[in-house]
């Protein structure tokens, strides 16, 4: 048991790590009216990935802290940085309940039907995203940070969280079932419960 926390703490920094890097680097970011900016990223995919692979919990802390940590250091994004810790952990809570807790993915060996959940699971965290995360920000700019702007950066963010949704679903499928047969080969892969 001890050993197997251990692998979750490790694996859990890794992927924030991974998170922050994705997020940080490999964004398209798009400046908005009022000094505001939204982004093209793969950030959410690495969150998803790792409630895939750490359950939801794990995951999507280690989701949510790379992508945290990412706004923290951006002079734009750091206003940002509580919604962003929130909503992607939450990204890694559903997508960890409905591939663990419902789809059983790592007790089941059927590739057909572990692709079915992961799909499934990944579609779902990510529609959470693509609903609440233009909705929370639209709430958090007008009444937190009282950006009047806020219903003028509104389609901006529906449609960046759109494609970064479908973008991050695909890559976040293809890369966990390709990741999947080499950690069990080499003995890395943890099974939830």
């Amino acid at each position: 048991m001890r050993n197997e926390t251990t692998r979750k703490v490790i694996f859990t920094a890794m992927m924030a790590a991974l998170s922050y890097v994705v997020f940080t680097f490999l964004q398209f970011k798009i400046m908005l009216p009022g000094g505001d900016a939204t982004s093209i990223h793969l950030g959410n995919a690495v969150c998803v990935l790792a409630a895939l692979l750490l359950g939801g919990v794990w995951g999507g802390l280690g989701g949510a802290l790379g992508m945290t940590i990412g706004d923290l250091f951006d002079p734009i994004y750091i206003v940002y940085a509580p919604k962003t810790f929130i909503l992607k952990f939450c990204i890694g809570l559903i997508v960890g309940l409905v591939a663990h807790k419902i789809g059983h993915i790592t007790q089941i060996n059927d590739t057909k039907k572990v692709l079915k959940w992961v799909i499934i699971a990944t579609v779902s965290g990510l529609l959470f995203n693509v609903i609440f995360d233009p909705l929370v920000g639209y709430f958090y700019k007008l009444v937190i940070l009282g950006k009047p702007a806020a219903e003028l950066t509104l389609a901006w963010n529906i449609t960046a969280t759109s494609i970064n949704a479908v973008l991050s679903s695909i890559v976040a499928v293809i890369v966990y079932m390709a990741l999947r047969p080499v950690l069990k080969k080499s003995n890395l892969f943890i099974e939830i419960k």
